[in-house]
């Protein structure tokens, strides 16, 4: 999948050795980083709302038992970290899945518990860039609004509103639209007084 290439490409998870994934789903995002990125020693924590996902996770990720740890997220939305505890706070499809209220509680958590020198990295679908895009992400919402179930809960988001710039530097942003379906890739970094 493209953007989760372009997440990868400008996450520097070679320098990683504290990943928290926020909505694991099935693994093969975090087996991905373990077989390809991390470096000997990372330490992996996974959540996840679904119990079937979690077990899933585990399964695909018994070969790094010793590093990874898989746990069910809470509600109200805490993570299981303690303050600037992960040097990546990955978020993969799952910010899209959340309410609003939800994904400004993400954005509280992480910087909480992201360390002074790391990374939040998130790939979420997006509203479109261009007016093909929009037009199948509007689609996208109208069948969202009527059966979510359809589309999996999850719907176009823009995350940017979310980004406090005075907490948050950017230090990459990219939307695009392969086969019309349009996903946004962010990489944040605390900003610094």
């Amino acid at each position: 999948m493209p953007s989760v290439n372009d997440l990868i490409a400008h996450a520097d998870f070679e320098d990683a050795q504290s990943v928290f994934e926020f909505g694991c789903g099935t693994g093969r995002f975090a087996a991905r980083l373990f077989d390809q990125y991390l470096p000997p020693g990372a330490q992996y924590l996974g959540c996840d709302a679904s119990p079937v996902m979690i077990a899933l996770t585990q399964k695909r990720l018994a070969p790094h038992a010793r590093q990874a740890q898989v746990v069910p997220s809470g509600v109200p939305l805490r993570f299981p970290l303690l303050d600037q505890e992960a040097d990546r706070i990955v978020s993969v499809f799952a910010l899209d899945l959340l309410a609003e209220a939800d994904v400004a509680q993400f954005f509280e958590e992480a910087h909480r518990c992201l360390s002074a020198q790391g990374k939040v990295c998130l790939a979420s679908l997006h509203r479109g860039a261009s007016v093909p895009s929009r037009v199948v992400s509007g689609a996208w919402t109208a069948l969202f609004n009527r059966r979510p179930a359809l589309v999996g809960g999850c719907r176009a988001i823009d995350l940017n509103p979310f980004i406090d710039r005075h907490r948050w530097q950017v230090a990459h942003r990219r939307i695009a639209a392969p086969f019309l379906v349009a996903s946004e890739v962010w990489v944040l970094e605390r900003r610094t007084a």
